[in-house]
């Protein structure tokens, strides 16, 4: 080991010694923001460039500056017509070229009159649509921020209104709803759960099969989101792909929490535009169970590998063919050592869980334009994602196994989608669109019930239905300083025949250069997860299964939310927002009075609740606070603050907490970033986080004994919660430079405090005893990567 950290140590003190003045090239398109025509003509500077470097994009708007110092740099783009546009900070590395695209606005304004343009925000949303509640997020910040280890899920839970649930999974909670509220989409296809280890009907997981290094920068949506997004009442990810590289053949290699990675991307020929970009990742956590470091799950082993590919086929005549394609699977044992009595929060004692996941994903797009101001994008896609559950109860003293739980539940999805975009001047645009989804579910699954000594079948279903989905969405620039945005959205739903119309509206007002107010109003809706469709309730009395849920409707819920933010300078902003979101048409219970779907999520698997009706509802509204300091001169700060309250009714009629109402939540960040030598970088970034305590049902300690299982109080659900929530993430990372690589070092450490944070309470049944799982503690994780 010695030997091994001596060599790496010469590696780098060589590296820097021998430094060069290396240079890279940076490359892109420029196209207007609303139809994405290219700009032939647009004039982009390389920032603080002396002499000035400068190049004029071509007849495709495709632009090439070479010979680009490396470290970080920017460039400016102007176009007569049009509004300006910087990219700043892009990290320029000798292992990659750097693609930048870049969007320009047109101006509302005569050309003849005198305006003064307004300091841009650099983190508004890409789509033209989104007024409020949604920002941009760059790719580089799922790894810069600590704690994000790559994950956009657990990057985005820095951000006002967001909350992590879980540090062993990315499930979020947006203002107080349910993290299976939340749309996904990747390239205009919605996906289902993209996390290894997800369940069915959920959206989090322990590791993410998107892979940040093929993503550009994204969109993400805390509320009221344009009326193209549907089938979700909490937020939004609309994360896109970034094209390969199509003049040079370029690779990765990395090992990190996300895998062991090799990537490679390029054009198929030196004459050609067409490009790939493929990549592959295993189970890092395997290996470092191997090597002696706890994984958060005892004895087990967590197993996952994914391959993402994209292919981009331009054509003449028929616009732009891209072929999408995401594979992931994962399997995991837990608890079948009955010698193993670490607590994690994946298993209960007394508990042998085997489980799987899988998830595969191809999609077709076709973006044709008609003309300069119109086009239109087809999507095709076809998905399927499954579980295999097993679970058995044991018991050591005396010597006992039942078998549980047995699961093997399956869906599958195909798609056909049309988006069609049109800008009638600088004033105006809209878009248009519509999705037709045939879905199949097969489902098998049945429990053991205690009380009558036998399984019960819960589902033995192959169903399928149709959802059907139009929109139509209206902008308009009084101003270039005042926008309005109008739209409506259709769903339908064939398993209840409900149509469920929902108008959205926006409005943004810069009434100065630096400050902007917006107001933004959405109606939403969401179907259940198929389990809860296609649950069957065993009817003894005429021994027959009867699906008593086929027929609920969709939970709806109505957004408004109103805005402030005051650019204080160029790279300082200020943000406020509060809200209220009246929820109904939740399923609830009459059978289990507490019960109500809006909590569903809190747990890792769908309830298995029947006999469920439309009758309930909740309210979450609060204030949110944001500070950010954007990268400039080797610095930034994100503070963010939320304070809310979350609460529903179920059949009882009584105002309860949801589970996920933890009242309060406080984040800070910090990062800093220096050369050595010419040709290096080290960066330094923290994070801490201190919210309110993770609201739970309590365990009746009487019933459970005398059931000698796990027993709860329902009557007090969420009325109380753990101790408040804190936690202190380090990361170092160093940056080197070579001829024609790049490598990259990093260490993530978790949890620098060791501090225990309670995340729930189970009943062991061998003890008779209450114990505690805590959310993770001291977790060290290493990244290296190498560009060439």
């Amino acid at each position: 080991m010695k030997k091994i950290t001596v060599i790496l140590v010469l590696i780098v003190v060589t590296t820097i010694l021998k430094a060069q003045n290396f240079q890279q090239t940076i490359r892109g398109k420029v196209l207007d923001k609303e139809t994405h025509q290219p700009l032939p003509g647009a004039s982009v500077i390389l920032l603080n460039s002396n002499p000035i470097i400068g190049v004029i994009s071509d007849a495709d708007g495709e632009y090439v500056i070479k010979n680009v110092p490396i470290g970080r740099q920017g460039i400016t783009v102007t176009f007569i017509g049009y509004n300006n546009s910087e990219a700043k900070n892009i990290m320029v590395q000798t292992g990659k070229e750097s693609v930048i695209n870049i969007e320009l606005v047109e101006k509302v304004e005569n050309l003849n009159e005198v305006t003064v343009s307004a300091v841009k925000q650099k983190d508004k949303a890409l789509n033209d649509m989104a007024l409020i509640s949604s920002r941009s997020f760059a790719i580089e910040q799922t790894e810069r921020f600590a704690g994000s280890i790559g994950d956009p899920a657990r990057m985005v839970g820095n951000y006002a209104g967001v909350a992590m649930q879980n540090d062993t999974r990315n499930d979020i909670v947006i203002r107080g709803n349910s993290p299976i509220g939340i749309i996904w989409k990747l390239d205009d296809i919605e996906i289902p759960n993209p996390n290894h280890f997800g369940s069915l009907g959920t959206t989090g997981g322990p590791v993410s099969m998107i892979n940040n290094n093929l993503l550009s920068n994204s969109d993400f949506y805390t509320g009221a989101f344009p009326s193209e997004f549907s089938n979700g009442i909490s937020g939004a990810f609309d994360l896109r792909m970034r094209s390969g590289n199509n003049s040079k053949t370029e690779f990765i290699g990395q090992v990190g929490f996300n895998g062991f990675e090799l990537g490679a991307e390029g054009p198929f020929s030196k004459n050609s535009k067409a490009s790939y970009l493929i990549s592959g990742r295993y189970s890092t956590l395997a290996f470092m169970h191997f090597i002696g470091f706890g994984t958060g799950t005892g004895t087990a082993v967590p197993y996952y590998q994914d391959i993402t590919l994209k292919i981009d086929l331009p054509t003449k005549k028929f616009g732009k063919f891209s072929l999408f394609g995401l594979y992931g699977a994962s399997h995991i044992d837990i608890g079948g050592d009955k010698n193993d009595t670490s607590s994690n929060s994946y298993n209960m004692h007394g508990m042998h869980t085997k489980f799987s996941s899988g998830l595969n994903v191809i999609g077709l797009t076709n973006l044709y334009f008609f003309n300069s101001k119109t086009r239109l994008k087809t999507v095709l896609s076809a998905q399927t994602s499954g579980n295999i559950i097993s679970v058995d109860l044991f018991k050591v003293n005396p010597e006992y196994t039942q078998q549980y739980f047995r699961s093997n539940n399956s869906q599958k999805k195909i798609s056909v989608a049309l988006h069609l975009k049109s800008k009638f001047n600088s004033k105006n645009n809209i878009g248009v669109g519509c999705y037709l989804d045939y879905n199949i579910a097969n489902l098998l699954d049945s429990i053991y019930l205690q009380e009558n000594n036998r399984f019960s079948t819960l589902r033995n279903v192959d169903g399928n239905f149709l959802t059907y989905r139009a929109y139509t969405q209206f902008q308009h620039k009084f101003t270039d300083d005042l926008t309005a945005y109008a739209g409506i959205n259709l769903f339908s739903v064939s398993l209840n025949n409900e149509i469920s119309i929902e108008p959205r509206a926006g409005i943004e007002w810069k009434f100065t250069p630096l400050q902007t107010i917006s107001f933004g109003f959405g109606m939403h809706s969401q179907m259940q997860p198929n389990q809860i469709y296609f649950l069957q309730y065993n009817d003894t009395i005429n021994n027959k299964y009867i699906q008593t849920n086929k027929k609920i409707g969709l939970s709806k819920a109505d957004h408004f939310v109103l805005g402030y933010s005051f650019l204080l300078s160029t790279n300082l902003k200020f943000k406020f927002e509060t809200y209220y979101q009246n929820l109904y048409n939740i399923p609830i219970s009459h059978l289990e009075k507490e019960f109500s779907m809006i909590n569903a999520g809190a747990d890792f698997i769908i309830p298995i609740v029947d006999s469920l009706q439309n009758k309930g509802v909740g309210k979450n509204y609060g204030v949110e606070f944001t500070i950010e300091k954007y990268l400039d001169k080797g610095y930034y700060f994100l503070f963010t603050s939320s304070i809310f309250d979350s609460k529903y009714k179920g059949e009882d009629n009584i105002w309860r907490n949801t589970a996920f109402n933890s009242n309060y939540i406080f984040n800070l960040l910090a990062g800093y970033e220096f050369k050595i030598g010419k040709k290096s970088f080290m960066t330094f970034d923290a994070k801490t986080v201190y919210s309110g305590g993770k609201r739970y049902i309590p365990i009746d300690i009487s019933a459970s004994n005398a059931a000698e299982e796990l027993k709860y109080d329902y009557t007090q659900s969420y009325k109380n919660k753990y101790e408040d929530y804190f936690r202190l993430d380090l990361r170092i990372g160093f940056k080197i430079n070579g001829k024609k690589i790049s490598q990259e070092f990093a260490i993530d450490l978790q949890n620098v405090t060791v501090n225990k944070s309670t995340f729930t309470q189970g009943y062991d049944a061998n003890t008779k005893e209450i114990y505690s799982t805590f959310q993770q503690g001291f977790y060290p994780m290493f990244l290296y990567r190498v560009q060439f």
